[in-house]
């Protein structure tokens, strides 16, 4: 480290998923208009090396950061609140600070000694936090799971030490019960929750509640006395609307003035006019863009499974917010227009469609039909990895008349396997080495010239390399293309658009539009790449073609 940073560590009580890291990412905006350099960890405490693996419908969204790390959702939310990339390391899971740890005592660095969690692991935690630090000003570190958890206790003591060392404060997301019944929050969980902090030494420096509706005076007094923690220092969080409006919440309850009191650093009175407009623009609008977004990770029970795709719904709403109109954002589930052909008509009052990303069978037939409906009736369409995979079978079944038309990873006995495993990942399939082998992280590619994906990127100025059509985008796949069906795709009207730098793998489909106002489907990620008053391109020209189409 170049300079000392000053670290805000972020924890939660009563439950997980109260909205840690959007208050997270929305200090660290705070802190960027201030004109703070900011970097960011997420401490996630399972034992997964990274979220890989893990199933989007109980852990949500696997983000990938142009490094290749596939990493917990939050750190997208980093990403766009604060407008930079962060990186694998960014991300420290329990499972990877015990990898550090057993490889240190294989090479003999603890010299033959007894290795404990004290102080070995918390040791490791402390080194892992710092290590990507440059000349950042602050370091938000935000610590998963909630006060305690077995899972998160040695993270925790790291955090104290460190707090201690350096400077340091903390702030503890809690979220509030709403009993109806009697129509009171409840504060009790909380104070457990602190109770829980203070046995690991650790005193909030603020409280922010989360809850279903505005805290009163009276429960902020009895937070105030119980937790030992001025009631100035309590900043509620009710919920709303739109996450982009916490920032200018924050700032309303002088939150950053007072953290930057307790680092005894000047605050700047800072007009947030931009985001204050982006904000209006996707909550009041009276102009509106509905956009169907059909995937297989959609339902949740009764309710939609806002965290599965959260980076396609936050690229939605991003574009929407520069376009100055208002998302109207519907999850539909594909499995259902698999049985009822009748019920595609929906699709019908959408300006436009997306299908993003999804792994396996389930769902795939009723994508397929999706995809056709929208070709068929000209309705905007962004296909995103799996959806541009399914675009190619769509079109190879009813334009190519490949009936058996298939991905290898849906049904490896079709005859036509038009998207088929990339011929590296069968070798690591074998040995059952799933982890970290598929193709991850950011990757150039070249886009042709008189192509809608060409003419997308030079509009918005977004090319890596415009003098060699190169534009770059992240990844996170292990099936491709099968080139065999190149030249008979492009003889019938489905332009090959963009390709790895190499010729190879195909990056970029679309029709002409002669055929269709816009359909492209790409293999990469363009969501991961969107942040807040800096819309991706691609999603900015889908929802400008559907509004042009006003089909509504």
């Amino acid at each position: 480290m170049s300079k000392n940073p000053k670290f805000i560590f972020v924890c939660g009580g009563v439950l997980s998923g109260v909205g840690k890291g959007v208050a997270t990412a929305s200090i660290g905006y705070l802190l960027k208009e201030q004109g703070y350099k900011v970097n960011a960890v997420k401490i996630d405490p399972y034992l997964n090396i990274d979220a890989g693996l893990m199933r989007p419908a109980e852990h949500g969204e696997v983000y990938v950061t142009e490094d290749g790390g596939e990493i917990d959702q939050d750190l997208g939310n980093y990403e766009r609140f604060l407008g930079r990339e962060f990186f694998k390391n960014n991300n420290i899971t329990s499972g990877k600070v015990y990898e550090r740890v057993l490889q240190k005592e294989r090479q003999m660095f603890y010299g033959g000694r007894d290795v404990e969690p004290f102080p070995d692991v918390i040791n490791e935690i402390k080194a892992m936090i710092t290590e990507n630090i440059t000349d950042e000003d602050f370091v938000l570190v935000e610590i998963g799971g909630t006060t305690g958890d077995v899972e998160n206790m040695l993270f925790l003591h790291a955090a104290r030490e460190m707090a201690k060392e350096q400077q340091g404060i903390f702030i503890m997301v809690t979220y509030l019960p709403f009993l109806k019944s009697v129509g009171e929050l409840k504060t009790k969980p909380t104070q457990h929750a602190v109770a829980n902090l203070r046995a690991v030494g650790i005193f909030p420096d603020f409280i922010i509640t989360r809850n279903e509706v505005p805290i009163d005076e009276p429960r902020k007094e009895s937070i105030s006395k119980r937790c030992f923690i001025d009631v100035d220092n309590i900043i509620d969080n009710p919920d709303i609307d739109s996450i982009y409006k916490i920032p200018l919440l924050f700032k309303d309850e002088d939150l950053l003035k007072k953290i930057l009191k307790k680092f005894g650093m000047r605050y700047k009175n800072i007009e947030s006019d931009k985001l204050k407009t982006f904000v209006k623009n996707v909550t009041t609008s009276k102009k509106e863009v509905k956009v169907a977004l059909v995937g297989k990770y959609v339902q949740h029970g009764s309710s939609s499974h806002m965290d599965t795709y959260i980076s396609v719904l936050e690229a939605i709403k991003h574009a929407a917010g520069e376009l100055r109109v208002k998302p109207i954002i519907s999850m539909l589930p594909s499995d259902s227009f698999e049985k009822d052909k009748e019920s595609l008509n929906i699709l019908k009052d959408f300006d436009c469609v997306i299908v993003p990303q999804g792994w396996g069978s389930r769902g795939s037939e009723g994508k397929i039909k999706a995809i056709e409906f929208v070709r068929k009736n000209k309705i905007p369409y962004l296909g995103l990895c799996y959806g541009m995979q399914m675009a190619a079978i769509e079109f190879a079944r009813n334009v190519l008349g490949y009936k058996d038309a298939n991905s290898e990873e849906v049904n490896p006995k079709s005859k036509n396997h038009v998207i088929h495993i990339m011929p590296n990942q069968k070798e690591y399939l074998s040995k059952n080495q799933y982890g970290g082998t598929i193709r991850l992280g950011g990757w150039d590619c070249v886009v042709e010239r008189s192509s809608i994906v060409h003419s997308t990127y030079k509009k918005h100025n977004a090319f890596k390399d415009e003098s060699k059509n190169v534009i770059s985008e992240r990844h996170r796949h292990r099936y491709e293309f099968n080139n065999k069906y190149r030249q008979e795709f492009e003889s019938n009207g489905m332009k090959i658009s963009g390709t790895s730098v190499d010729g190879e793998l195909v990056e970029f489909i679309e029709l002409d539009k002669k055929f269709h106002p816009f359909f492209v489907g790409t293999q990469a990620h363009p969501e991961y790449k969107s942040y807040l008053l800096k819309a991706h391109p691609l999603f900015l020209e889908l929802l400008r073609t559907g509004l042009k189409l006003n089909r509504s």
